[in-house]
């Protein structure tokens, strides 16, 4: 039975050109995803578009010496290209600055307004006198709360990641002008989140997302708190109140309802302006919100807040596959550190399928991953040409120079061919699995497991010994017919990651029309026709020379270097007095440390003191409480789902009445605490 699916990919922020991290997290997944459904015959609606509100556009329009709309067009035509050129299959990608995004926007405002989840405080905010303004978060500079660090930005600390309100910096500044910012009282609407807690926690009972998810949103949920929804700003969706002048609505607040009025728009521009209603409004469809591990509690908690608070019956979210980050190199892209890959350069020497397939086989689904140019060279060389590239090759070239190019009767299978055609039904029944439960890596390596097979089957079975005498010249073609077989089906299952190369191997088959028409099940059991004429075979792919890899890598670190030189250095902050060194110890005295990573599922206060927390912290093996005294340094909500090193086999301790089974690892310098926080290990991972 056809079910409708919605699928969304987290809007793009429209104030500077994508890369590839981002297409790893929330759009290589999802394409790939509506692309095998559509194959399965499913409804299938794909929706996406630029999210063109907030200060950090009208931050960056000003300092670019544009209007806010000026900006996002102009990044919104950027990034809708790069989606086209990695050929992300959205059926619409629409714009949060569009007209009929007002209207849903207003609705959820007034819905929830009126049903007593948003109330109206006054609370002081950060003035400047020269500007004769309130200055948005994005728009100050100060002295970080947590760290000391004399630059840091209004709402995160670069230097020790803490988050924090803008008013809790010290020697608060503005970016633009540096003048000194003072406070001043002023209306704000505020949404009650914490009204939702015991819904949302019930709610979340139903789901079984990954544990990445699942564990976060729990910590998060618990500590949620009324949130600011409005702003000081002639950039964004109007306040429907009266004496709401000068403020608009948060981004965050608008962004998520632009799937909905996305919906709207692509079924007005259809012709049929109700339809949308079958996506959303259905609750038999199923709604997959695909997005990066930074926008999770948006997703799995704010946003299905405002659906439950609001009255139109909205579906919520079903699905929620959030991938964790995908980083450049050993270290995060980044456009300002000049550590990002050109797109328009990369273009030009690769194919939009050699990228797709690289972030996909190595795609951060549990954990964080990287691209490096080294394993794009392998995966492109060894899995692509070397497995994939060859097989096509050799079994095309064979047909053509032994059957004139005519596909072969598969005739009378012996053992060998017919376990090797079991095989191959089982490689599609598994691809198919793991596309379903959002495994594109392992999905990677499956069409890939089935590229390996048929050359080894070919090797086995040396059609080319069998095409020299009359007597095996059938089996040579019950061989050939085997392959044929066995390249179908690798057409089918990489094309949800490798579109145009699997739609090429499709029609070098003989097949007419587009493979992204076919349906799944059907093709997996129809045999090739005997008596099909195979295309010309082609080269599917080109090899990447190491000279290649050395010039990318080069050109990186020099990208870096020249926009380090152009940066102006921040003064370092005077040395800290050095504690000198313990004695010495035996390596078997540290071997008796059992150093293990952990993740902090929950955070807390510990009651009637001002620095200790009690964490409760997942190594692996079992989950653990930790009394730390970081509360001086962290706020509770900043920890969880943060992964820890934590000392396993330390012997209790009782502090303020509380048991604590451990202890985190943590660097400290006079005033200033630092956890050492691990990213790419799971939990259990030993320290050593």
């Amino acid at each position: 039975m056809t079910q409708k699916i919605l699928i969304t990919s987290a809007l793009p922020y429209a104030n500077g050109p994508l890369h590839f991290g981002h297409l790893a997290g929330a759009y290589l997944p999802a394409d790939c995803y509506a692309r095998f459904q559509r194959l399965m015959q499913q409804d299938v609606l794909y929706i996406c578009g630029s999210d063109e509100y907030g200060i950090a556009i009208t931050m960056s329009a000003d300092l670019a010496g544009r209007t806010p709309k000026e900006h996002v067009d102009i990044f919104h035509h950027i990034n809708r290209d790069f989606f086209h050129k990695l050929q992300i299959s959205f059926d619409h990608y629409s714009r949060t600055t569009w007209e009929g995004h007002v209207e849903p926007t207003h609705q959820f405002f007034n819905d929830l307004f009126a049903n007593g989840f948003i109330e109206e405080r006054t609370t002081d905010q950060l003035y400047s006198e020269s500007d004769h303004k309130f200055l948005a978060d994005r728009y100050v500079v100060g002295t970080c709360p947590r760290c000391a660090f004399e630059t840091a930005r209004g709402d995160e600390c670069p230097r020790c990641g803490a988050s924090y309100e803008a008013t809790e910096l010290k020697n608060p500044r503005s970016k633009l002008t540096g003048s000194p910012l003072v406070r001043r009282p002023t209306k704000h609407w505020f949404l009650l989140l914490d009204k939702f807690k015991s819904r949302l926690m019930d709610w979340l009972q139903t789901k079984n997302w990954k544990p990445n998810v699942i564990n976060f949103i729990k910590g998060y949920i618990d500590n949620l708190h009324p949130r600011a929804i409005t702003r000081d700003s002639n950039w964004g969706i109007s306040v429907p109140l009266p004496d709401s002048e000068g403020k608009v609505l948060y981004v965050w607040f608008d962004a998520p309802i632009g799937y909905i009025s996305a919906t709207k728009e692509w079924a007005l521009l259809k012709g049929n302006p109700e339809e949308w209603k079958d996506y959303w409004m259905d609750p038999k469809s199923k709604l997959v919100n695909f997005i990066g591990k930074d926008n999770i509690p948006f997703h799995a908690s704010i946003f299905p807040a405002m659906v439950m608070g609001q009255n139109q019956p909205y579906k919520l979210v079903d699905e929620l596959p959030a991938n964790e980050f995908y980083n450049l190199e050993g270290r995060q892209f980044s456009k300002s550190d000049g550590w990002y890959i050109d797109l328009e350069d990369f273009f030009q020497r690769y194919t939009s399928d050699q990228i797709r397939y690289a972030i996909a086989s190595n795609a951060p689904e549990t954990s964080d991953s990287e691209f490096t140019w080294k394993d794009f060279q392998l995966r492109c060389n060894s899995d692509l040409l070397g497995k994939y590239g060859n097989l096509v090759n050799r079994v095309l070239v064979f047909i053509r120079n032994q059957c004139d190019g005519i596909i072969p009767d598969l005739g009378d299978l012996e053992e060998q061919d017919q376990v090797f055609l079991n095989q191959i039904q089982s490689l599609v029944d598994q691809a198919a699995a793991s596309y379903a439960s959002f495994k594109v890596r392992r999905a990677s390596q499956v069409f890939m497991e089935l590229a390996q097979l048929g050359n080894i089957y070919f090797d086995g079975k040396k059609p080319w010994q069998d095409a020299k005498n009359e007597e095996t010249r059938s089996r040579m073609k019950t061989t050939l017919a085997c392959c044929i077989e066995c390249l179908k089906a690798l057409a089918l299952i990489s094309f949800p990651v490798i579109p145009k190369t699997a739609n090429q191997l499709w029609h070098l088959l003989g097949y007419q029309g587009d493979i992204a028409l076919v349906d799944w099940n059907r093709v997996k059991v129809e045999k090739v026709t005997a008596g099909q004429k195979i295309l010309p075979p082609q080269i599917l792919f080109q090899r990447v020379e190491d000279e290649a890899i050395e010039y990318e890598v080069q050109k990186l670190q020099q990208l870096s270097a020249a926009q380090k030189s152009k940066s102006v250095p921040i003064p370092a902050p005077a040395p800290a007095a050095i504690t000198p060194l313990k004695p010495a110890i035996d390596i078997e005295d540290f071997r008796k440390l059992d150093l293990r990573v952990g993740v902090i599922l929950k955070a807390e206060p510990v009651p009637k003191s001002k620095k200790l927390f009690k964490l409760f912290v997942d190594i692996g093996v079992e989950q653990r409480a930790v009394v730390a005294g970081v509360g001086e340094f962290y706020k509770a909500e900043d920890l969880i789902g943060r992964k820890v090193v934590v000392v396993a086999n330390l012997k209790p301790a009782v502090l303020m009445g509380i048991e604590s089974q451990g202890m985190l690892l943590a660097a400290k310098q006079e005033s200033s605490l630092e956890i050492l926080f691990v990213e790419g290990i799971d939990p259990g991972g030993i320290v050593s």
